[in-house]
């Protein structure tokens, strides 16, 4: 009798314990991720210049259960927000088309619809645009260059390009005083005039990555780096009495001239998040990532591991723009072990998959199995009618 009550009793408490822990666990696995859409300035849709285009985004992400717009207004130096700093031809033309400003109507439409909108801001790079505001107010000088004294931009030289693709646009040099200081004006104007954005979402805030890439400056002989802007290249040697465009000479050289790199993306990021955070604490900060850690620490030196580990930033979006399923969930998975106590986001290639759906759904369904902390689509031209009706 006493066996069979103790039986009894220890059965209670193997599946009581279990019922307890399912219990425990089925909130957090039925908890919706953040979903949210980029919305380019490129878009054929041209959302924001009609009063109807802003409704119609919003209808849209409605239907696919969209709560985040990252909305773009800063490109290539050009500001298509109501900016007193920099050029807004772009701005005034869709306000012009619309008869109003349609950024107004839509941070209100979407604060009605429970839907946040952030400020999507291109930090350091500037396109192909050599007449942007901050190139004619400071001069070349504030470019980045590679070991060779070369931009970003690709050559007329092909020969000089034969063995790498570099990505053919220029990039500010994140280790001047001055792009840093312009770079804060700009954040700041924009917070201050549309205080209705939920927050600021970061781009190219990184160094130049060509392919094939080179880890680290042990290896600059056999590929590109950045860095060598005249100011960065100065400051550097004044603080270590290294200079850099003679030559690197041992292993601790090497480290301190990457670690120096890196801290000058770090800093510029934690500027930025301060300010915002000072305007308002409620204020979000995030950044569009490379994926692939190894890749964004060595090469481009975005440390954005240590962004997260530090809580400068709020989250980051890692740009996992694939067709290869196997792929993008083998860099997920070691991605998300950087999380801490913070969010990673992960941002699809729509674009790539709007002609193949059941590439999209089974790439959607792979990803939120993973868990992140949201997704975020790329872009809105290719929200097509199949992939609204998925995500419904």
């Amino acid at each position: 009798m006493k066996n069979k009550i103790l039986l009894i009793f220890l059965f209670c408490c193997i599946f009581g314990f279990k019922t307890v822990q399912a219990e425990d666990v089925q909130p957090q696995a039925q908890a919706s991720a953040a979903r949210g859409i980029w919305v380019s300035v490129f878009s054929s849709k041209r959302m924001l210049y009609s009063e109807q285009g802003v409704r119609n985004l919003i209808s849209q992400c409605n239907k696919a259960k969209i709560n985040e717009i990252y909305l773009q207004i800063f490109q290539s130096g050009n500001a298509y927000y109501d900016s007193k700093i920099c050029d807004k031809t772009k701005y005034d033309q869709m306000v012009a088309s619309a008869g109003l400003d349609t950024l107004d109507l839509l941070l209100r439409e979407a604060g009605q619809n429970n839907i946040k909108v952030f400020a999507w801001v291109n930090i350091l790079g500037l396109g192909k645009n050599e007449k942007a505001d901050i190139l004619n107010k400071y001069g070349r000088s504030i470019l980045t260059r590679d070991q060779y004294q070369r931009t970003s931009k690709t050559s007329n030289n092909l020969e000089l390009d034969k063995y790498y693709l570099r990505e053919d646009m220029i990039f500010l040099e994140p280790g001047d005083p001055k792009v840093e200081a312009y770079i804060l004006t700009i954040i700041n104007e924009i917070i201050n005039r549309y205080p209705l954005f939920s927050g600021i979402h970061l781009d190219y805030m990184r160094y130049p990555s060509p392919v094939p890439f080179v880890p680290g400056s042990r290896f600059n002989k056999f590929g590109l780096t950045y860095g060598y802007g005249s100011v960065n290249v100065e400051r550097f040697r004044e603080k270590t009495g290294i200079n850099v465009l003679d030559a690197l000479n041992n292993e601790d050289e090497y480290l301190a001239w990457d670690n120096w790199r890196r801290q000058q993306v770090t800093e510029l990021v934690r500027k930025i998040s301060s300010l915002v955070k000072v305007k308002s604490p409620s204020l979000v900060v995030s950044c569009a990532v490379i994926p692939v850690v190894e890749r964004a620490y060595s090469n481009a030196f975005q440390d954005w591991s240590v962004w997260l580990e530090e809580g400068i930033i709020d989250y980051v979006v890692l740009m996992s723009y694939t067709k290869d399923n196997q792929f993008i969930k083998e860099t997920i998975k070691s991605s998300l072990g950087h999380r801490g106590k913070r969010k990673i986001y992960v941002g699809l290639g729509a674009y790539l998959m709007k002609d193949a759906p059941d590439l999209f759904f089974n790439q959607f369904r792979l990803v939120s199995d993973l868990a992140p902390d949201g997704i975020v689509l790329y872009s809105i031209d290719d929200l097509t009618d199949q992939i609204i009706s998925y995500l419904n």
